[in-house]
């Protein structure tokens, strides 16, 4: 069902399809390497004063927001936002029903590039999220802050503009969720709903100011080596095993000239998730592109299929071609390792405190939905 599952819903949407965000021209992604965290707000500035207010709605359910507008934020009036979390405080159900509607999308894809946004709606989850550092708790999903420059343009982050764009539809639909819990939830209805495995979720992410944007530099720089996986992953906190396992996410998707730089998709099937993106490292003999780009290397056999330097030392690093062979030999333990790598991923930079449930959510796809629909239906009739 998973196989068909895009397609039908292709053909039964197109007709009805509003006009879909487009890629921005071609920004050259170089980057500008930085270590030091953005300075803290003064105890007495006004958007101190915003954050204070964001928590208390937090707490009272989780319905803090913020507007933006060409990059400024505008946060809406105290006594709005305290109006929001006492006269709605969402439901389970009703972020079933964002689920939903962000798995619409996913599927409403048209011609964008093979016919699916999960693939970079996962990124955007991922990318608004891999920023953390756990020596200064600064970055991860908590603030949202690529809807900020610079954080908007770093290289690392180019095409994202797709998926942010394609987020604004979803939320202006359902105003109250914030923008950190809407990108991380479109990353988990991205993997459910292209075959991948369940991953536990929970709401409570609060929205920042500009000042809370990330320096460049914390995201993965493809053309680098293991040492350079090891520090990006390392400050997150991550260990070898959950660099590897994360890094099968590369089993969807394709790379662009005019937004990395890299071109082509790493696997066969760029919109299911599986384990081929480390089935193929073994099983392919790979050679450098011969090109004008940057370094890439392609399969020897059809030449149609790309993989980065960061992907190749998944085989040729000891550690972490152990843990690349087990997930090539074994779906369901990458499916099992994955979903554990990307709840903790999802939630860096989040205050335990903050969620508004003890226990994460597994929400089933849109597909279950209507079959436990189905079946309570018949049960009624029965």
């Amino acid at each position: 069902m998973n196989a068909l599952r895009n397609p039908l819903r292709n053909v039964a949407r197109r007709a009805t399809r509003a006009q879909l965000p487009k890629a921005s021209p071609f920004r050259p992604s170089y980057r500008s390497y930085s270590s030091a965290p953005p300075p803290p707000e003064s105890k007495g500035s006004s958007s101190t004063l915003w954050l204070g207010l964001g928590a208390a709605a937090a707490a009272a359910g989780g319905a803090w927001f913020y507007f933006t507008d060409a990059g400024n934020t505008a946060g809406k009036s105290g006594v709005q936002i305290v109006k929001v979390a006492a006269d709605f405080v969402p439901t389970k159900e009703d972020y079933l029903k964002v689920y939903q509607r962000i798995a619409d999308l996913v599927a409403d894809a048209g011609d964008y590039d093979d016919g699916s946004y999960g693939p970079v709606l996962l990124r955007l989850a991922w990318h608004s999220s891999g920023t953390y550092d756990k020596d200064t708790k600064t970055g991860g999903s908590n603030y949202a802050t690529m809807r900020f420059e610079p954080e908007s343009l770093h290289g690392a982050n180019a095409g994202l503009n797709v998926a942010r764009d394609l987020m604004e539809k979803v939320k202006e639909e359902f105003p109250w969720i914030s923008y950190g819990d809407l990108w991380t939830l479109a990353g988990v209805a991205a993997i459910q709903e292209m075959g991948g495995p369940k991953i536990p979720w929970r709401p409570g992410r609060i929205d920042g100011v500009a000042t809370h944007a990330t320096p460049d530099g914390r995201l993965p720089d493809a053309a680098q080596g293991s040492d350079h996986l090891r520090n990006i992953f390392g400050r997150m906190g991550f260990n070898d095993q959950e660099i590897v396992a994360l890094s099968g996410a590369h089993a969807l998707g394709r790379c662009h000239r005019d937004r990395s730089g890299f071109e082509g998709p790493w696997t066969f099937s760029p919109t299911t998730v599986s384990n081929d993106f480390f089935k193929l490292l073994f099983d392919e003999k790979w050679v450098w592109k011969k090109w004008e780009g940057p370094k890439q290397l392609e399969d020897k056999k059809t030449r149609s299929l790309m993989m980065l330097p960061t992907d190749y030392v998944l085989v040729q690093d000891k550690s972490f071609k152990k843990y690349a062979k087990q997930y090539a030999e074994d779906q369901d333990l990458w499916f099992r390792d994955f979903s554990k790598a990307v709840a903790i991923l999802f939630e860096l930079g989040v205050p335990t405190q903050q969620f508004t449930t003890s226990e994460p959510w597994v929400i089933p796809t849109v597909d279950e939905q209507q079959e436990a629909s189905k079946s309570q239906e018949a049960s009624k009739s029965a």
